[in-house]
């Protein structure tokens, strides 16, 4: 098996994968939602103190299982620097004590592979990445070479609605909240905000100035007046609707230059329903393969992780252990 560890950010966790199988064989996962909620955010100290606590309770329910080890696959890139040191710390002392080698895995490429949890990878494909942490396109050839076709200059997507809902008191995480106040608007065209960048030929995206566009729309409401539950859940739907309408703006000026066979959408902003349809209508629209990651694995999670590292075990791309750094930041060449 291929032991899989992820800590990039705010969530511990652990999993096991069969490699001549393809199965996934232990999977599990320590959130820290509850802890960050009442700052509205991730705190990186914090996270780096719940990873020390919860990725050893991780690791003792599987200590049956280390006999079976063949290889450790754990992120070391990108991420907050303070959380990666935690899991990179725990694989080699675990490489060590089971002498078996390491593998080092990008974050963003584990997403991928989410789209492939239990099956062969199929290549070649495009692949949006919507997450807390980035927003991209990017276009993926038969060998898995990855160039990048488009990016965020400021926020992402999945940023966005953390700040949104922050702003209007919603909670961390603030995808699902947003998404939930939206289901309840009542009137859609209460609140016009524009689409940002929608006649800049760039290939692009920029959350700021929707962003800006909220955080106003909510002054004006609270100088005449407490925020109802109705004016939150017409500004989520705004929002919602207006930021996911930017992704597929751009989204179909890549589609019409490019003929993807298939397409992928992965990330833990991926989860937003909004977002899922209409990728999927468009997809439809240029006769398109449409892959989407279970729901359980778009956020962060250690399957994909193992899953990933099984494709480096197969080709023997270990990391010597004085070679495992942490890079918090991590460029794909652009296209």
């Amino acid at each position: 098996m291929i032991l899989g560890i992820e800590s990039s950010c705010d969530d511990s966790s652990v999993a096991l994968f069969d490699i001549k199988n393809l199965k996934l064989i232990h999977h599990k996962k320590i959130s820290q939602d509850e802890e960050h909620s009442k700052f509205g955010g991730v705190v990186p100290e914090l996270a780096a103190r719940l990873h020390t606590a919860a990725l050893p309770k991780l690791l003792e329910e599987i200590k049956p299982n280390f006999k079976d080890i063949k290889a450790i696959a754990v992120t070391n890139e990108p991420g907050l620097t303070v959380s990666l040191v935690g899991g990179v710390s725990m694989a080699k002392a675990l490489s060590i004590s089971l002498n078996v080698p390491l593998i080092a895995v990008n974050h963003l490429i584990g997403h991928i592979y989410s789209l492939f949890l239990e099956e062969e990878a199929r290549f070649p494909l495009g692949v949006m990445l919507v997450s807390g942490g980035h927003t991209m396109i990017l276009d993926i050839d038969e060998k898995g070479g990855i160039k990048l076709l488009a990016s965020t200059m400021d926020d992402s997507f999945g940023e966005s609605f953390d700040k949104v809902a922050k702003m209007l008191d919603l909670g961390y995480p603030g995808g699902v909240e947003v998404q939930s106040a939206a289901q309840r608007c009542v009137q859609k065209d209460r609140f016009k905000f524009t689409v940002p960048l929608l006649f800049d030929p760039r290939t692009a995206y920029s959350f700021s100035g929707l962003k800006n566009q909220v955080r106003v729309e909510i002054e004006k409401l609270k100088e005449i007046g407490n925020l109802s539950k109705q004016d939150i859940s017409d500004i989520c739907y705004a929002f919602e609707n207006v930021a996911c309408e930017h992704i597929l703006n751009k989204l179909e000026k890549v589609f019409n230059e490019r003929k993807f066979r298939r397409f992928g959408v992965v990330g833990g902003a991926s989860a937003n329903l909004n977002l899922r349809s209409r990728i999927e209508n468009l997809c439809s629209k240029f006769d398109c393969e449409l892959l989407l990651a279970p729901l359980k694995f778009c956020s962060d999670n250690a399957a994909m992780i193992a899953r990933a590292g099984r494709e480096k075990y197969l080709k023997k791309e270990f990391v010597k252990f004085d070679e495992l750094k942490i890079n918090p930041r991590v460029k794909f060449d652009e296209a």
